[in-house]
């Protein structure tokens, strides 16, 4: 069984430029520069020949360039906990939400059932540790707030496996598709 999902990289610069702001927040485990991306479509664990199906559906993926726009950084939780810090992608941008679309629809061509989840495009920073003070979460934010990336030129993506490890996932580019 293979965990799959469709993401599409950030250049070195960019990666490198959230990987600075990376720092002063205890209990924050921070995703290391090759898995910083933005992900499209998250399949999850798929068999071999479902995962060659999805292969194929998403060579069939018709999009052109477009760009994208990094913008704030927030996090994501519930009951009162937040788990996830991310930065934002500046939305609405429709070819990406077009292009995530196809994504989800070359995996339900491949039998795959997909969580039913709103698009939120973003970067996952870090993942943080239950203990995590709030009050420091939120100054973090705070003081990341002003994150506005120039335009990223955007022209493939790209079908990933993740491993699970102690240390966090760990991806490997899969297949590429050029846009």
């Amino acid at each position: 069984m293979l965990r799959l999902f469709t993401a599409l990289t950030l250049p070195p610069d960019v990666g490198e430029t959230l990987q600075r702001r990376q720092s002063g927040l205890p209990g924050a485990r921070w995703r290391p520069l090759e898995a910083l991306h933005v992900t499209l479509a998250f399949y999850g664990e798929t068999d071999e020949r479902r995962a060659d199906d999805l292969a194929s559906e998403l060579a069939r993926v018709a999009g052109a360039p477009f760009e994208i726009v990094l913008k704030g950084v927030g996090a994501f939780g519930d009951n009162h906990r937040s788990h996830t810090i991310w930065a934002g992608v500046e939305t609405p941008n429709e070819p990406l939400s077009v292009l995530a679309g196809r994504c989800r629809k070359a995996g339900e061509r491949a039998n795959i059932v997909l969580e039913k989840r709103d698009y939120r495009p973003h970067v996952t920073l870090a993942y943080l540790k239950p203990q995590t003070n709030p009050g420091r979460i939120g100054a973090w934010m705070a003081g990341h707030n002003l994150l506005h990336s120039p335009p990223i030129r955007i022209d493939r993506f790209g079908l990933y496996s993740s491993v699970l490890t102690d240390d966090g996932s760990h991806y490997e580019l899969e297949r590429e598709y050029l846009l």
